[in-house]
């Protein structure tokens, strides 16, 4: 029995779970984020769909969205949207670069379960 490779596949199979976890809790905070907007939190689910209604809440046309499938320029793109969506919310610029652009899974957890509110600037 070569045990490297049953810790090899073990690590591999936590490394999955620990992901879905993750990927589950972002989803549930993604989904109270589009509801505080008005918008029906199934949409947080589809891919690509939910770029075109982030957008919309940050405050900007859903064609915008388009400007994600372009290299460096989604970068530049994603931190104008989290600054946008962070002001709709009532957050400063510094929570919007730090927790919604370089860390968004805190930071849509604190928006989503928090006590902001939408608000279209």
């Amino acid at each position: 029995m070569d045990w490297n490779l049953i810790s090899e596949q073990m690590v591999s199979t936590n490394t999955m779970w620990v992901s879905i976890i993750f990927y589950v809790i972002y989803a549930i905070t993604m989904w109270k984020v589009f509801v505080k907007a008005g918008y029906p939190g199934i949409l947080a689910l589809i891919p690509i769909v939910n770029w075109v209604f982030l957008v919309k809440i940050a405050g900007m046309s859903g064609w915008f969205a388009l400007l994600y499938l372009i290299p460096f320029v989604n970068v530049i793109f994603a931190i104008v949207v989290a600054i946008k969506e962070g002001r709709n919310f009532g957050k400063d610029g510094v929570f919007s670069f730090f927790l919604l652009w370089l860390f968004p899974f805190i930071g849509h957890l604190i928006i989503g379960f928090g006590s902001a509110t939408y608000r279209k600037v």
